[in-house]
C-alpha cells in the first residue's frame, strides 16, 4: 500500500543536527535519520490538529487540505531543524502557519499584479453572511466566515497564541494593523454568533 509518505524524495533524509539533544523523542530521531515510516507515524499522530489549523487560517477546506500536506512535506525536509526545544507539535504549528502565510503572500502578489487597485479592495473578502435570526452557526463556521486578513490575525492570536509583534513580523504588517484586525474579527464574530 503507497502512502502519500513514499512520495516525499528519498534520495536524502532530512539533515540531522550534528548533536540531537537528548530531549528529542526516538521516533523524531529515527525520522531525521530518514526514516519514512517513522515519518509517517509523526503525520498520523498530528495530522488532524495541523489541518484543523489550517482550516482555520484559511477558511476553505480543500485550500487547508493543499496545506496539510504542504506543511508535512515541508516538515520532512525540515526536520533536521528541529532541536526538541519544544513540543514538536509546536514545531509543526509553526510550520504549518509558515506555508499557510507564505502561500497567502504569494496569491496577493499574483492578484495585484493583474487587478487594478479598485479590485484590491475585494482581496479583504466578502461581508460574513449572517445567519437568519432563527438559526444558529458555530464558532468554527463562525472563523471561516471571516474576511481574511481578520481570520488569519485572530486565529494566530487567539488559538495559536502569537503576540501582535510576532503577527505583524510573520504578515509584514504594523502591529496596530494586526491590532486593528483582531478586533474586527471580534466584532464580526460577535454579530454572527448573537443574532
Amino acid at each position: 500500500m503507497t502512502t502519500w509518505v513514499d512520495t516525499l524524495p528519498m534520495t536524502e533524509s532530512p539533515a540531522r543536527p550534528q548533536q540531537a539533544p537528548v530531549g528529542i523523542p526516538a521516533r523524531v530521531r529515527a525520522a531525521q535519520d530518514g526514516d519514512a515510516a517513522a515519518f509517517e507515524a509523526i503525520y498520523r499522530e498530528n495530522v488532524g490538529r495541523v489541518h484543523a489549523l489550517c482550516l482555520r487560517m484559511t477558511g476553505n477546506p480543500r485550500e487547508a487540505e493543499a496545506m496539510t500536506q504542504e506543511a508535512f512535506v515541508r516538515a520532512w525536509q525540515r526536520l533536521g531543524q528541529f532541536r526538541g526545544e519544544s513540543a514538536l507539535s509546536t514545531w509543526l504549528n509553526h510550520v504549518a502557519v509558515s506555508v499557510v502565510l507564505t502561500s497567502r503572500r504569494a496569491t496577493l502578489r499574483r492578484l495585484r499584479r493583474v487587478e487594478t487597485t479598485d479590485d484590491l479592495a475585494r482581496l479583504d473578502g466578502p461581508d460574513p453572511v449572517r445567519p437568519q435570526p432563527d438559526s444558529r452557526i458555530d464558532l468554527e463556521r463562525a472563523i471561516a466566515l471571516l474576511p481574511d486578513g481578520a481570520r488569519i490575525v485572530f486565529v494566530l492570536f487567539e488559538i495559536e497564541g502569537y503576540t501582535h509583534a510576532e503577527i505583524a513580523r510573520e504578515l509584514g504588517i504594523a502591529e496596530n494593523t494586526s491590532k486593528a484586525q483582531l478586533h474586527r474579527a471580534r466584532g464580526l464574530l460577535r454579530e454572527v454568533l448573537h443574532d
